[in-house]
């Protein structure tokens, strides 16, 4: 037991360890620990407060970034462990979001209808310059 408290020891004074303390693969990812925790934080607020657009892009963010911090060389895990756990906590969100909306066809649908009320409009709008 003292052999590995004391290897620890060892491994955490190395000037490896500080150099990675002092590196953004280090403090980029301690950085980002803010948005899963935001994130985990909303799971007891109302879900009329979500945002099905933005929780839907932070979705895709994380899913490429976990991608990133495993092809990075060398491996980023505390990156990739930060967007996992927000990848799970925004599917979490985007369910919230979907079940208080009325499911995934009613969803769906009222965002069909959005994009061609937008269509129409952007049309109408180039007409009149």
């Amino acid at each position: 037991m003292a052999s590995w408290a004391s290897n620890l020891m060892q491994r955490l004074g190395s000037k490896d360890f500080r150099s990675y303390l002092m590196s953004t693969h280090f403090w980029g990812p301690v950085a980002n620990w803010g948005i899963p925790l935001s994130a985990i934080a909303d799971f007891s607020s109302s879900p009329e407060k979500i945002s099905g657009k933005m929780t839907s892009a932070l979705t895709l963010y994380s899913l490429l970034f976990m991608r990133f911090a495993w092809m990075v060389n060398p491996r980023n895990y505390l990156l990739f462990a930060c967007h996992a756990t927000n990848e799970v906590a925004q599917l979490v969100q985007l369910y919230r979001f979907v079940d208080y909306n009325g499911g995934i066809a009613k969803v769906l649908k009222e965002g069909a209808q959005n994009m061609k009320e937008s269509k129409v409009a952007a049309k109408a709008e180039t007409k009149t310059e």
